[in-house]
């Protein structure tokens, strides 16, 4: 009670406050006194803020609750190995193993008359035991790679929301503070492109509105203000204007987090509950289950959390409410129901892993069935033996290298190999200022085609600076040192150009002098560069602003992409109002009738002279590569009016809400015309380049003046003088796409078009996004082609989601572009997505290289083992020898080969497209090579090594004979000839040094060697256990021969000519069909879609590598899906949290993301058509 006594205002009464909206929001505001009052309640001040003290900061977060959503707690390492050990033919070789073990134990003798020597068979038990510990140790490696990549995805996530800031005033100062820090009582300053980060009443409004679908559904932009409807709540976006607004709530206490918590609490109920109904399902089929659910969770209300009085600070601080998706209860979600298309590299290993998988299952049960059939015939038809349970032993032995032929043959390493890729890779290109959000992403870049690229800050340095002006008649050129300064101009246009600047432009953009180097521009970098040019003027332009504080302001016709200007109406201290204008120059001049001339006269403005000025000033200045941007004002004034003027009756005060803003801003006064240098960053021309020769069409999407985005284009090598490319302007492309008739986008005038393309000017975002979807969708060329887009405005944000790869500005992207992206770019600069395309590249070359290894593995041990099982009734190499194998191609090769280093030679080739082959022809013919080399070595050995080595035959040994020197020697020449081939595996096109670079990843050659020494001591020690005999030193000098043989027979298989060998070699070229089956029935009409292969019970136990993926990187797939689908449809139909949502009128915006993407391409022509009529851009990811 002290502490509601302290703030005057209780945390329940501002969480009911928060429910209303509208005209019922302003009166409920209005019953405790308006917002200024509810202000001062909260002991903040509007003008000042919070004091910033660090004890009222926690008092606050102790009494009001933290902005913060507690996640649930990630799974323990035995919830991960329990995981593990649900793969089936780990669980097939368990049994197998406790039979073995068993039967050690237990020996019934042959015959009755006979009895077995104890001593004989002491170490019968060891097989079975190492195969249980090999089994211990799989598991252990697949939970401890799980629990790593799980605490590796969330230190990513913690980085992104870490990075999440925010505009807070604090004792009078405007600061970035991080988003979890925000209290109830902080004064927030909102702009265009920001996301809400809490719920707040909005206590000054310049045109500002609201885009709350993602929380109410509806897709009108909602006007914000102290009058109209004041309630602003944390997941939404600000589409239009800035303002001020008063947090009160935050966190779980947030609409968003309401609803968030509900979530949470009914997921865990369903959790229950679908355990319960799995039993009563079984018992009684026909029984509806319902009711039964409904009853469960009706206990919510009985919850501990009370969810009307709201919850204080009791709780850890993790996931930040607004962060991006995937903190809280998603980052623990399972892979969501609802899973878009899968990458490129995903679904070619899907469908190699279900090739595979049937071949091994297929070889296995041959080899088992051959062991059996054969013992059998030779046994009790040929010997005449009767049956005794001695033989079961036998059988035993058939089913565990049967088995072990299934875990070799399944290639379970390849998910672990892409998700070590693309995790190394990841960490990596946070280095390179690349900041994956998506994780596949990352490898889909490397097969992009085409990019996309913005201008401004992408591929020039974003830092503006005026160097050139057209003030009175009179062209200051050629660049900054020529400028005037204010005693050069006359009096009152030095007044219109430096108020018209300071004021008309967001007071969140400020310019920072350093005592040395280049000041620090802060904001908006074109506002910076015209405030810059306020200060070379000689004035001070914070004094402006304190003489005219944002309070003050009529009204503001904020900048957005359709306007490509920004108005503001403030009082003139003689009466009247004044419009100032600022925007791109060919469109504030066709809304000017006048213009100052000489000797700051007032002149008409015609036709004539209008394109003397574009002729002599504006062209000139862009094709200097200047930004050209005009500055304009009109007066409004209750007295004698002059020419420019607009008189109007001194009792009554024009109402520009109904005037409109067409009608207000038109026959303005041209001041002046500036021309803004932003300076090609030196790096991207050569960077351009490389894209160039690694066969990347780069674009520019601008929305600058067609005469300014070629010269930028021709400096930084897009075009060259002579090349037959198009630069057109957004209304010329329109019209070249579109139909005469139906004005409806083409495709076949589209593909007339994109191919030749290089520069698209004045573009409107719904242009970057046709052009895209265009491209996306084009069949002109073989393979479709890969798009990357670079974007950083809020109605960027369809064509970044449409992009196969997005990338948002970090620097100056909006919060909404940064959701709707893939990739962020930390520095804003192209050369930064050029070493994404190495990294993509890489993970694609790295997968490779793995499946050149792993195949070449895979094909002999199987046929060792099926030409073993036929020809002598054994398989030369056992059971605990090929786990060991095994375990040396998947975990210790995968983390060897999927580490390597992006080299400059990854950009000397094409992409590879998306139905290139996942083995090329080359990859094939080495994998055939070393594999016919290695069989040849084996089978030499198993059939002619008592001869060649002088050493007794293990051929035809007894069930319990103790490990022979013989297969001793085919298993470790087996295991020296997978080794140095793992060499010959890091090169995969063709070239014929494989050491090249060998010693620049350290995680490679200490894995190499440690396995290298591993083996030495398995058979030097290992005795019964593996089933090794040790071996002297002559024995070890011919297996390393033969191991370093792999290497010279290399060179042989490389002077082969692939085309000899045509592209009939060539696997996994075409994804499996993943369309997805109907749900369940009670399911039917559901938007959500179940798994792409729940139809397809045949396939699964051969994709389980590729769930295991999807387990392995279920946080990052979270960074997407916020929490699982199936729990929100399941949570949602409770007609408990029904009430409640309705009560609240909102939903999270994790929800509409999970909706959205039930059906990608509706909703991204839905985000079209709103952006074309001027409505709000969906931006639920």
């Amino acid at each position: 009670m002290a502490a509601a006594s302290r703030y005057g205002v209780s945390l329940k009464q501002l969480r009911e406050l928060m429910e209303h909206r509208g005209r019922e929001g302003v009166d409920r505001v209005s019953e405790y006194g308006g917002v200024h009052e509810i202000a001062r309640k909260l002991n903040t001040s509007e003008q000042t803020g919070l004091s910033g003290e660090h004890s009222d900061l926690e008092h606050r977060r102790d009494y009001f609750g933290s902005n913060t959503i507690p996640p649930k707690p990630p799974k323990t390492f035995l919830a991960l190995v329990w995981e593990a050990l649900q793969d089936v033919t780990l669980i097939i070789l368990q049994v197998a193993a406790a039979v073995s073990l068993a039967l050690s134990f237990y020996k019934p003798p042959k015959t009755e008359e006979e009895v077995v020597d104890e001593g004989e068979n002491h170490a019968d038990w060891i097989e079975g035991v190492a195969i249980l510990l090999a089994v211990v140790i799989v598991v252990l490696v697949t939970a401890f790679n799980d629990w790593s990549k799980e605490k590796q995805f969330r230190g990513l996530q913690d980085r992104i929301e870490g990075e999440q800031t925010f505009s807070v005033i604090r004792n009078s100062n405007t600061v970035q503070i991080q988003v979890g820090e925000i209290v109830v009582g902080d004064i927030i300053l909102v702009k265009y492109g920001d996301l809400l980060p809490a719920d707040g009443l909005v206590i000054q409004s310049n045109d500002l509105k609201v885009d709350e679908s993602s929380l109410t559904g509806e897709s009108d932009q909602v006007k914000k203000g102290v009058s109209v409807d004041p309630m602003v709540l944390s997941g939404t976006h600000i589409m239009e204007g800035s303002g001020k607004v008063l947090v009160t709530a935050v966190g779980v206490n947030s609409q968003a987090g309401i609803i968030f918590t509900l979530l949470g609490a009914a997921a865990d109920e369903v959790e229950e509950e679908e355990k319960k109904q799995k039993k009563l399902e079984k018992k009684n089929k026909g029984r509806d289950t319902n009711q039964n659910k409904s009853s469960q969770l009706d206990n919510l209300s009985a919850s501990p959390i009370d969810l009307e009085e709201g919850v204080g600070n009791s709780h850890p601080s993790h996931a930040l409410p607004n962060s991006t998706p995937g903190g809280g209860e998603a980052a623990e979600a399972g892979p969501p129901e609802v899973e878009g298309e899968k990458s490129v590299l995903q679904a070619k290993l899907t469908n190699l892993a279900i090739q595979i998988g049937y071949g091994g299952m297929g070889v296995s049960l041959i080899t088992v069935l051959i062991l059996s059939i054969r013992f059998s015939i030779d046994e009790f038809f040929t010997k005449g033996s009767s049956w005794e349970l001695y033989y079961i032993n036998f059988y035993v032995k058939f089913v565990i290298i049967g088995v072990t032929v299934l875990v070799v043959a399944v290639p379970e390493g390849l998910p672990l190999a892409v998700t070590l890729s693309l995790a190394y890779s990841v960490k990596k290109m946070m280095a390179d200022n690349n900041l994956v959000r998506h994780l596949d992403a990352c490898e889909t870049m490397g097969n992009a085609t085409t990019i996309c690229s913005d201008k401004t800050g992408t591929l020039t340095t974003n830092r503006m600076t005026v160097v050139q002006a057209y003030i009175c008649n009179h062209h200051y050129k050629p660049d900054r040192n020529s400028l005037p300064k204010i005693r050069d101009l006359p009096s009152h246009v030095g007044v219109l150009i430096t108020q018209g600047i300071a004021v008309n432009s967001s007071y969140s953009s400020d310019v920072q002098q350093n005592t040395s180097g280049l000041p620090t521009q802060i904001g908006n970098k074109t506002e910076c560069s015209l405030l810059g040019f306020v200060i070379d003027l000689g004035v001070d332009y914070r004094q402006l602003r304190r003489e005219m504080p944002d309070t003050k302001f009529k009204k503001v016709y904020t900048f957005n992409s359709a306007r490509k200007s920004m108005s503001t109406i403030i009082p003139l201290a003689s009466g009247g109002f004044r419009v100032y204008t600022k925007g791109a120059s060919e469109i504030i001049m066709k809304k000017c009738s006048f213009l100052i001339g000489d000797n700051g006269k007032v002149e008409s403005f015609t036709a004539a002279h209008q394109d003397r000025l574009v002729q002599n000033v504006i062209e000139p200045m862009a094709k200097d590569g200047l930004r050209t941007i005009s500055i304009a004002y009109r007066d409004f004034v209750p007295g004698k009016a002059e020419k420019n003027q607009v008189h109007y009756d001194p009792g009554t005060e024009p109402n520009f809400e109904t005037m409109g803003e067409d009608n207000v801003i038109a026959n303005m006064t041209c001041v002046c015309v500036v021309g803004i240098e932003d300076p090609v960053r030196e790096e991207v021309p050569a960077a351009i380049r490389k894209c160039q020769r690694a066969g990347i069409t780069v674009r520019m999407v601008t929305g600058d003046n067609i005469n300014t985005a070629r010269a930028i284009a021709t400096k930084c090598g897009i075009i060259k003088p002579g090349d037959n490319f198009l630069v057109l302007e957004g209304k010329e492309f329109n019209k070249r796409i579109r139909d005469a008739h139906t004005n409806e986008v083409r495709q076949d005038l589209l593909d007339k078009i994109w191919p030749r393309l290089r520069v698209l000017a004045r573009s409107q975002p719904i242009d970057k996004y046709t052009l895209v979807k265009g491209i996306i969708d084009s069949n002109m060329s073989s393979a479709r082609e890969v798009v990357a887009v670079t974007g950083d405005g809020t109605n960027d944000a369809p064509a970044l989601k449409k992009a196969d790869v997005g990338f948002a500005m970090g620097i100056a992207g909006t919060d909404v572009a940064k959701e709707a992206s893939d990739i962020i770019l930390t520095d804003d600069n192209f050369t930064s997505i050029v070493k994404a395309v190495m990294w993509g590249r890489n993970v694609y070359d790295s997968i490779a290289k793995f499946l050149q290894f792993q195949l070449t593995v895979n094909v002999v041990a199987v046929v060792v083992a099926f030409v073993g099982a036929c020809a002598i009734q054994d398989s030369p190499l056992k059971a605990v020898q090929m786990l060991w194998v095994n375990l040396i191609m998947d975990t210790l090769a995968s983390l060897a080969l999927s580490t390597e280093l992006p080299t400059p030679e990854l950009l000397l080739r094409k992409p590879y497209g998306r139905t290139s082959p996942l083995i090329s022809a080359t990859m094939a013919k080495n994998i055939l090579g070393q594999a016919i080399y290695q069989l040849v070595v084996v089978f030499g050995i198993m059939f002619f090594g008592e001869l060649i080595f002088d050493i007794d035959s293990g051929r035809g040994a007894d069930l319990r004979a103790p490990p022979s020197e013989h297969f001793t020697m085919i298993f470790n020449a087996f295991v020296m000839m997978t080794l140095f081939n793992e060499i010959n595996a890091r090169k995969i096109h063709g070239q014929r040094n494989v050491f090249k670079g060998v010693f620049t990843n350290p995680i490679y050659y200490v894995i190499w060697f440690v396995t290298f020494i591993a083996q030495i001591i398995i058979i030097q020690f290992g005795g019964q256990a593996f089933s090794t005999s040790k071996l002297n030193l002559e024995q070890w000098i011919w297996c390393i021969f033969f191991g370093v043989g792999t290497l010279v027979w290399q060179q042989v298989i490389t002077s082969i000519p692939v085309g000899s060998l045509g592209k009939s070699m060539e696997l996994g070229s075409t994804p499996p069909d993943m369309s997805s089956p109907c749900v369940a029935e009670d399911n039917a009409n559901s938007s959500y879609n179940t798994h792409p292969v729940v139809g397809r019970s045949g396939q699964i136990l051969w994709i389980r590598g590729l769930t295991r993926l999807q387990t392995q990187i279920r946080v990052v797939n979270a960074f997407r899906h916020g929490v699982d689908t199936q729990q929100i449809q399941q949570a949602t139909s409770n007609p408990n949290i029904q009430r409640v949502l309705q009560k609240q009128a909102s939903l999270n915006k994790r929800l509409s993301a999970a909706s959205a993407l039930s059906d990608p391409d509706h909703h991204n022509s839905h985000m079209v058509h709103q952006l074309t009529t001027k409505s709000h851009t969906e931006t639920a990811v």
